[in-house]
């Protein structure tokens, strides 16, 4: 088996993947590729401060606050300030629809791509990726990165959120 082409498939098919999902989302909710793991990420995370959203998500505190301000101007998501706590972020229901369109189109996205693989191939294909996947994992933390686009929906038993757990 030639493993130097494998990798060299893998990473062109990775990045051509990525890009066709985050162009896709980013266009179904009107935002950029941070502003859809955003909101992404607050339709299941309702809540949480803009510096945890900006970890979540793989952005600098500053880089968040100045996605953050795009959002909040858009009307996608809104600011609560709870007791004198930290400022808590929270999608309005324009910000609501537009995280549902971008998770569907990138189903649609996905999908498409699975098109040309037989059954059994999706089959073959399932575990290798939850490998892959449950390997990229390098801390408690990195489901938030590698899960930002993900349909929580979907997949009942995350691979990187089991790996996650490992690390206590």
């Amino acid at each position: 088996m030639n493993r130097s082409r494998v990798a060299n498939l893998l990473g062109a098919g990775a990045l051509a993947v990525a890009e066709r999902v985050s162009a896709e989302a980013a266009r179904a909710a009107g935002v950029s590729a941070s502003g859809a793991a955003a909101l992404s990420t607050l339709l299941v995370e309702p809540g949480i401060g803009v510096t945890e959203l900006g970890a979540r998500i793989g952005l600098s505190q500053p880089a968040a606050a100045r996605m953050l301000d795009t959002l909040l101007a858009a009307g996608l998501v809104e600011r609560h300030h709870p007791g004198g706590r930290g400022v808590r972020l929270t999608l309005t229901a324009t910000g609501r629809a537009a995280a549902e369109k971008l998770l569907e189109a990138r189903g649609r996205v996905l999908a498409d791509l699975l098109e040309p693989l037989t059954d059994d191939q999706v089959r073959a294909l399932t575990p290798a990726l939850e490998a892959l996947l449950a390997g990229l994992v390098e801390n408690r933390r990195s489901e938030y990165v590698l899960c930002r686009l993900c349909d929580r929906q979907v997949c009942a038993r995350c691979p990187v959120g089991e790996e996650c757990r490992g690390y206590g």
